[in-house]
């Protein structure tokens, strides 16, 4: 799998909305499935189960941003990611790492405006 230059602009969150609940799509680079989180309100507590494609470091992120979307907008969330980028460096994961976190602030910014 070959995916171009890490480019910030390449990375992508997309929502849809499932009824009640949200679908949270997360891609970049070589786009796939490397793991998918959901989280969702149990007793006032936020719970997470996730799967994660073997090989594939997604879920490291997936969860605690399935985590804090829910807690954010009191829904159900599943959060999609498959971001792949040839030879990144530590510094490289970190940035990934920053841009979807970004991207995730912006999307609950807008989602706060809407209230």
């Amino acid at each position: 799998m070959s995916s171009p230059e890490l480019d910030p602009g390449d990375i992508e969150l997309s929502a849809t909305e499932v009824g009640r609940d949200l679908l949270l799509l997360i891609t970049g680079g070589a786009r796939h499935i490397g793991a998918a989180s959901t989280a969702y309100l149990d007793a006032g507590d936020v719970k997470v189960t996730t799967s994660a494609v073997p090989h594939h470091k997604e879920h490291t992120i997936t969860e605690s941003i399935a985590m804090r979307v829910a807690a954010a907008l009191h829904r159900t969330v599943t959060v999609v990611m498959g971001i792949h980028y040839d030879h990144l460096t530590q510094e490289g994961i970190a940035r990934v790492v920053e841009i979807v976190n970004f991207k995730v602030d912006q999307y609950l910014f807008g989602q706060n405006l809407k209230r």
